[in-house]
């Protein structure tokens, strides 16, 4: 799935479902070690786990639901 984010979403805000009813929003900033990093807001972040993604999609709204 690394690969596959740094290739289709690097630099670009994306929509990332964790399961339940969280869903983060923000702008791909890294993709490293199998984690994550989003920014959510100017200067914060959000760090999650790869293997905790159910679904990445492109996504214009920033931050967390």
């Amino acid at each position: 799935m690394q690969s596959f984010i740094l290739k289709n979403f690097m630099g670009k805000d994306v929509s990332v479902y964790c399961g339940g009813i969280l869903t983060f929003r923000g702008k791909v900033k890294a993709c490293n070690d199998g984690v994550l990093t989003l920014e959510i807001t100017n200067q914060r972040y959000s760090h999650i786990s790869l293997s905790k993604i159910i679904s990445i999609q492109p996504g214009e709204q920033t931050g967390v639901n």
